[in-house]
């Protein structure tokens, strides 16, 4: 045996999956002879002719079919080659001469390989007698009523078994079905008393490597008649033409992979007759017939058994599909009822989860996420928000296909292990590269019995410098306790959520579209109002000037021929005029904070809050107010939109002052994907019911006699971050003074010198 030290830098792959379709060598019941066209020169042979034929293989080689042959069958031979499907004319019998006046009569089957090279197998007609057909029908007839007659499908696959080893006379017979992850078992079996049972049992995925299950869909039936025969060498090995071994894919002679062999017989196996199932393409299973002695199958008998297993098989796939059908309408209509659900929400995601049936209901899943635009909506048993944030990163950077699923997510993504209560299996949709929909099983404790342990499936073995697999020679049952495993998702599940994916892509394109027509009939209202205040603020700037103007051009005339009461309301006119001016500048502020149009550059922070407390300095200086503020970052913004937001809100801080002189303090921290600021001051503040209040454009929590203002100082603030794609919202209590914070995203240079430090989004309290 190989030691572990000895097993580094050897490619197990390599190993386990062997060419085993490229050969020089046959088994010994049958001879081949590899063919040039049209001519049917023969330029390889199997070096056994001598035995059969009489004739040494150098002697037939650049020889002629025709040599073997007479004219006659030459002729219906080059006939049947002209013909697309060779099955027409396999097998076709075949008298080839001996030595003297002798012949022998073959089955002969033509086929060309993947290469191109036409192949004429000849196996000893055995029985001179074809299988009448009418026999055949009755047969297969027979087995067909039995099949119709059962309902249940474990049954129906009793009788299969039953059925061919009636017609076969081998030992033993099984079904053998493949796992979606490459194992198989044993689903049902017919033998003799004193045999051991295989029924139930499982067996790992090495047992039939995947270059053997491509051959059985190459070829539907394979005849192994005597397990301990010598194999026959082909003369030469090598290909005249390409100078390496023959793709012999479709032979129904080729030799048997030594590790076969030995499989066979640890399993105390002398004959072996396999016959296909396969289900769109792919292969579902296998008919394995077990001779305790070596046992020849004519081709018409194997032929016979092919089709017999084609038909019964068909019935299979049709009990199948009929068990799924009541499954499928279910979930056929909850599909139609969730699309349904969908459109009539705003929102589609409540179409999935707020009515019955949900989300839950369409794959019989115990718990669903949809993830949406950094959002979480859960329903039923599902893992906490925080993992499903670690497992949809996982799926972005791993899954590239339109639906994922796993019956032990734990094997393909470990930290599933925490949550394995809830969601040992998964089932997932992209709705687009950062959305999904996530279903979830939960872990169900199970009892396999293995053929044998399928953790020593094999054995590396040394020969004469050679490493080779050998398999196991214990096939007792072996228990297995299997964890971190959910119930598996069936077909009809994974293609119920693959047209709910169509779906929500379809709902979510159509509302992409709405709001982007919105967005643009919204653009274009707001492009007429911006000009409409912009022209509105312009046109009354004149007539307010003319009213000003000759009202203080009276006060100035007539002074001494007016009373105190005219006096006092002439003054009211000049303050309404100056308060109407302010609050026309004020409008006109507000329409120019565009959303769209700015083009963002990098801004320093501290640049702008400078230009600010110049435009501040007299009303600093009156009232001796400190600002101090914090080293700021540079932000992608528009600097004179900046500028308008500090100057604001410092102005309202000094505004709103208490009796001490304001201390008002600017500070910057940065978060995962954004700086947060905050400007606090020491005034007078507000009760918190009014904190989203304040930022109503004209809305105000005190009178004019009380502070002078129009109330769109802090309309004009949200607007500036909101068009930066931020967030503005304020704490405060009364006489505790207020602080006021807000969100500006990270810039391009800030974007590069993240270090993937995590940080708590929640810094400075609530956030609205």
């Amino acid at each position: 045996m190989v030691s572990e030290l000895q097993l580094q830098g050897i490619n197990l792959t390599n190993l386990k999956e062997p060419q085993i379709h490229i050969h020089s060598q046959i088994q010994p019941h049958g001879v081949l002879l590899i063919l040039k066209e049209p001519e049917l020169t023969i330029l390889q042979v199997t070096s056994n002719v001598s035995s059969v034929f009489g004739i040494s293989p150098q002697n037939l080689l650049e020889k002629k079919l025709e040599d073997l042959l007479d004219s006659f069958q030459i002729e219906r031979i080059k006939a049947g080659l002209l013909e697309e499907n060779l099955d027409f004319i396999n097998p076709t019998k075949l008298w080839v001469r001996k030595k003297g006046d002798d012949y022998v009569v073959f089955d002969g089957v033509f086929h060309r390989n993947p290469e191109g090279f036409l192949i004429l197998e000849l196996e000893p007609a055995i029985s001179q007698e074809n299988i009448p057909f009418l026999s055949f029908y009755h047969l297969a007839r027979a087995s067909i009523n039995q099949v119709e007659a059962t309902a249940n499908l474990r049954d129906y696959c009793q009788i299969i078994v039953q059925e061919v080893r009636k017609v076969t006379g081998f030992d033993r017979v099984m079904l053998y079905k493949f796992d979606d992850d490459g194992h198989g078992s044993v689903i049902a079996e017919e033998k003799l008393e004193s045999q051991e049972p295989y029924l139930g049992l499982h067996y790992p995925e090495s047992d039939i490597p995947k270059p053997a299950r491509k051959l059985f869909i190459s070829n539907w039936i394979r005849l192994i008649p005597d397990t301990h025969s010598s194999p026959v060498e082909i003369v030469p090995n090598n290909h005249p033409e390409t100078q390496r071994p023959v793709d012999l894919t479709n032979s129904i002679l080729r030799s048997v992979f030594p590790c076969h062999i030995e499989y066979l017989h640890n399993m105390g196996v002398g004959a072996s007759l396999t016959i296909s199932l396969i289900k769109e393409g792919k292969l579902w299973g296998l008919i394995a017939c077990h001779h305790q002695t070596p046992k020849y199958v004519s081709y018409e008998l194997r032929k016979a058994c092919e089709f017999l297993g084609r038909v019964i098989f068909s019935e299979i796939s049709a009990r199948e599909e009929t068990e799924d059908y009541d499954y499928r309408m279910q979930l056929t209509y909850i599909q139609s009822a969730l699309v349904e659900y969908m459109s009539q929400e705003e929102n589609f995601i409540d179409g999935l989860v707020k009515h019955q049936p949900n989300l839950l209901d369409l794959t019989g899943a115990q718990g669903a996420a949809v993830c949406f635009g950094g959002n979480y909506t859960l329903i039923g048993e599902t893992p906490k928000e925080e993992d499903l944030i670690f497992l949809v990163q996982w799926l972005k950077n791993n899954v590239k296909d339109e639906i994922f699923y796993t019956d032990s997510l734990p094997r393909v993504y470990p930290d599933a292990e925490r949550f394995k209560n809830v969601a040992s299996g998964m089932l997932a949709i992209p709705i687009s590269k950062r959305n999904y929909v996530l279903w979830f099983r939960p872990e169900v404790i199970q009892t396999v019995n293995w053929g044998g342990d399928p953790n020593k499936a094999f054995e590396l073995s040394q020969s004469e410098g050679n490493l080779r697999l050998r398999p196991r020679k214990s096939f007792e049952l072996w228990k297995e306790t299997v964890r971190l495993t959910s119930l598996p998702w069936k077909p009809v599940e994974v293609k119920a959520a693959l047209e709910l994916r169509k779906a929500i892509v379809n709902i979510v394109l159509r509302q992409a579209d709405e709001l982007a027509q919105l967005a643009h009939d919204l653009e274009r209202s707001n492009a007429e109002l911006k000009k409409f205040a912009y022209v509105a603020s312009h046109d009354l700037q004149e007539p307010l000037n003319q009213v000003a103007n000759y009202v203080q051009l009276l006060e100035m005339r007539y002074q001494n021929q007016l009373d105190e009461d005219a006096n006092e309301f002439i003054t009211y006119a000049v303050e309404g005029v100056s308060l109407m001016q302010t609050l026309i500048d004020d409008v006109l502020a507000y329409s120019k904070v565009d959303m769209q149009a700015i083009e963002f550059q990098l801004t320093e922070v501290e640049t702008a809050l400078e230009r600010a407390l110049t435009n501040l300095r007299k009303r600093i200086s009156e009232t001796g107010a400190v600002i101090t503020y914090d080293e700021l970052p540079t932000v992608m913004a528009d600097s004179t939109q900046l500028m308008q937001l500090f100057q604001n809100l410092i102005g309202n801080a000094i505004k709103f002052r208490s009796d001490k002189a304001p201390e008002i303090h600017v500070g910057a921290i940065r978060t995962e994907d954004e700086w947060l600021f905050s400007v606090k001051d020491n005034g007078i503040g507000f009760d918190p019911q009014f904190s989203d209040r304040i930022f109503v454009i004209f809305q105000r929590l005190h009178t004019r006699d009380e502070y002078a203002g129009t109330g769109m100082g802090l309309a004009i603030c949200k607007k500036i971050v909101e068009c930066h794609r931020g967030r503005i919202w304020v704490e405060s209590q009364v006489g505790e003074g207020a602080t006021f914070y807000f969100t500006f995203p990270v810039g391009g240079r800030d974007r590069e010198r993240r270090n993937g430090r995590k940080v708590q989004n929640n810094l400075f309290g609530r956030r609205q």
